[in-house]
């Protein structure tokens, strides 16, 4: 099978949309030449990553500089025809080779610190994502061997003045922007074509004999359904937020069984019957929180605690601390429910299930046996 194409276009109405490449790809292509400027003690203007999905770019090196044993170098940001607030911008790295054996990265300049619970990273991290952090300690790696160490330095000096036209002030990453990208690139497509796009896969997947499938909002869903459950991941088509589309294309294709796999960032939505769950078109996942704590018989105090969260991952923190945790079997339950409802005209609806997780892999909740449904899965 042939490498993805980094150059092919995405179309839409007719129109050949170009794709980009996000922060964590320019940390990393940034962080490898300046270790290669270090190793080489010579100026290099282009390098070359394969990012998380498999495409390789190669980038035009800014700015580099080398002084001893340290170098630096930027990549500028391009979001293609996706342009968001980090658009244009340079995201440099600065690496110093050492004798430590140990690889330790850092934010620095124009790099977000986390302030608050709840985004998977510690309070006072640096705002570099898990997979930026593993693909730019990789390629330092690659580069230096495996008995040197260096220092890593991520710094964006526009990054302060960008973030503030992000959202990361509300999730409480204060400073600067986030270092972020699970794929590495960005795929800029309009909201129909993605849906038919995601929808190509299950009637790929459909003609080829499957009957049961599992529909995950992104990558982390993927990687939870082939490390947790033992399913394989041919079972599993990404639904990103179009939750309801999905579901009643794969009705509408003749599937058995559909079973969502998400966080309950996403998934919490559906129990409030949102079948599209962009924070753009609603966002009630505090409300529907509050609401089911209370149907349990949650005291007052974590009512207001939740309701007071920003985040999922921090409203959960309350719950798992009130010994609450039944929350997300009942949940779950709901989710199938919505889905029920939702399918009540159709002659003959699949079964439908809905396993929650945490972001550290594990099993939060299930509408029944996560292993019985499992097992049904690898039938």
């Amino acid at each position: 099978m042939s490498e993805p194409a980094f150059d092919d276009p995405v179309w839409h109405n007719g129109k050949a949309l170009r794709k980009g490449y996000t922060t964590g790809s320019c940390a990393t292509a940034a962080a490898k030449v300046a270790a290669l400027m270090v190793l080489r003690q010579h100026i290099i203007h282009q390098v070359s990553i394969v990012t998380p999905s498999g495409v390789t770019l190669r980038l035009n090196v800014e700015s580099p500089h080398i002084e001893g044993q340290q170098a630096m170098a930027a990549i500028r940001k391009d979001g293609g025809d996706d342009v968001d607030a980090t658009h244009g911008m340079l995201i440099f790295a600065r690496v110093t080779v050492n004798d430590s054996g140990d690889i330790t990265l850092r934010g620095g300049e124009g790099v977000g610190r986390v302030t608050r619970k709840g985004i998977g990273l510690a309070v006072g991290e640096a705002a570099i994502n898990r997979t930026p952090r593993q693909t730019i300690e990789a390629a330092v790696r690659e580069v230096i061997g495996p008995t040197r160490g260096a220092e890593v330095e991520i710094f964006a000096p526009e990054g302060e003045e960008r973030a503030k036209k992000t959202y990361n002030g509300r999730l409480g990453i204060l400073g600067g922007i986030s270092i972020i990208g699970t794929t590495g690139i960005v795929t800029p497509m309009s909201e129909e074509s993605w849906k038919r796009s995601l929808s190509l896969e299950l009637e790929q997947k459909r003609a080829g004999g499957m009957e049961r499938v599992i529909l995950v909002p992104g990558n982390h869903g993927e990687r939870f359904v082939r490390e947790q459950l033992g399913v394989s991941g041919e079972l599993v088509v990404t639904m990103s937020n179009f939750v309801g589309y999905m579901i009643e294309e794969a009705v509408r294709m003749g599937y058995r069984q559909i079973v969502l796999v998400g966080h309950p960032g996403k998934l919490v939505k559906i129990a409030a019957g949102i079948f599209h769950t962009h924070s753009h078109i609603a966002d009630a996942r505090m409300e529907t929180l509050v609401a089911h704590l209370a149907l349990l018989g949650a005291p007052h105090a974590l009512l207001l605690a939740v309701s007071d969260c920003d985040t999922t991952e921090a409203a959960m923190e309350h719950i798992d601390a009130a010994g609450f945790n039944h929350l997300y079997d009942h949940l779950a339950r709901r989710i199938c429910q919505r889905i029920e409802q939702m399918l009540r005209f159709t002659q003959t609806p699949p079964q439908c299930d809905a396993i929650m997780f945490s972001f550290d892999n594990k099993v939060l909740g299930a509408n029944r046996s996560p292993e019985a449904i499992a097992r049904e899965l690898q039938c």
